[in-house]
């Protein structure tokens, strides 16, 4: 089966984006992530996150079905305009609920758990967030990331959101690791506030491209 390499490395870099997005804002999850990797140590953070990207691979692939079935429609160049218009101001909508939220701080269990109680738990707090399909939706859409007659390169891009997941993960677990002793929650809220700001501006840089080009 032929693979279009062009197609191949874009839908690839596009998939680590939006592993990345979707991971990266400080919501229950990854709240729990930090806190795991303070009180229990890098790996049991890590295997939080891991959980999580599994959870958003099944929300990533539910969605790239659904909007599979109605590609007929959307390739039409008016809904492809609506509808990156449409993840244009979603996203925007999300990188300003993302500035301005403000986690709440759960204690930590004196459970410590092993690699896969702490996975699950992760899984299954992100799992408990179907909304999360919204975001997908947005994001497919801003970067016309649905390809259902390329399904090889369909599926390489689906397997570049998880990594760009765990890349997430893996660095964020890393690099809390390394600054325990100095590290404060409220930090959190600062995290948030940087990835809000960076996804209002991704989504603005969109919306002018969509009038524009």
């Amino acid at each position: 089966m032929w693979i279009d390499p062009i197609k191949t490395i874009d839908l690839i870099i596009k998939g680590l984006i939006v592993g990345i997005i979707v991971s990266a804002p400080m919501g229950p999850v990854g709240v729990l992530t930090v806190r795991r990797t303070l009180n229990k140590g890098h790996r049991y953070g890590l295997a939080t996150g891991i959980g999580a990207a599994v959870s958003d691979m099944i929300y990533a692939i539910l969605t790239v079905l659904g909007m599979s079935a109605v590609m007929d429609i959307v390739e039409k160049p008016s809904t492809m305009l609506y509808l990156r218009l449409g993840g244009s101001i979603m996203l925007f909508l999300f990188g300003w609920y993302t500035y301005r939220s403000k986690p709440s701080i759960a204690p930590p269990g004196q459970h410590r758990g092993n690699f896969f109680q702490n996975a699950l738990t992760g899984f299954l707090v992100t799992l408990s967030n179907p909304l999360i399909i919204f975001l997908f939706m947005a994001l497919f859409a801003r970067f016309d990331f649905v390809q259902p007659e390329s399904p090889v390169e369909q599926s390489l891009g689906m397997v570049a959101i998880l990594a760009g997941a765990m890349i997430w993960w893996l660095s964020l677990t890393h690099a809390i690791d390394k600054v325990r002793s100095s590290f404060h929650m409220n930090t959190i809220g600062r995290i948030n506030r940087y990835i809000g700001v960076g996804v209002m501006i991704a989504s603005v840089i969109g919306l002018a491209y969509t009038f524009f080009y």
